[in-house]
């Protein structure tokens, strides 16, 4: 069974830097997109950022692209995403998922989650 555990959350001022972490288990993701979401209160669940095991392609949402940045350590079957230059409206709450093939910014498509992590941004 497919366990995503999320890790790295918290309370952080604006400008500040947070590092995300995933730690996947239960199967073999070598074919597996990793994808990072975040939902916060009264809007919909957003796509930030993707990865795949075995490309060095990513995918960034334009609200974070240059700030934040997606990697992977395949030994330690562990997706990471580093958060800086954090804003105020980067409070969600950030859930990692995974799936097999490509990306898609849609969630439903995405057949396994994580628990997620809160991250509020402080002005």
């Amino acid at each position: 069974q497919v366990q995503l555990v999320e890790s790295g959350g918290g309370l952080v001022q604006a400008g500040g830097s947070l590092r995300l972490s995933c730690a996947a288990s239960g199967r073999t993701f070598s074919n597996y997109a990793m994808g990072w979401f975040r939902q916060a209160p009264g809007k919909e669940r957003e796509l930030v950022a993707t990865i795949r095991w075995t490309s060095p392609s990513t995918y960034y949402a334009d609200s974070v692209k240059g700030r934040f940045t997606i990697s992977r350590d395949n030994a330690k079957n562990t997706v990471y995403l580093q958060m800086n230059s954090l804003k105020p409206e980067d409070t969600a709450n950030y859930s990692c998922a995974a799936r097999p093939g490509v990306r898609t910014t849609t969630p439903s498509l995405w057949d396994n989650w994580g628990q997620g992590t809160q991250v509020t941004v402080s002005s």
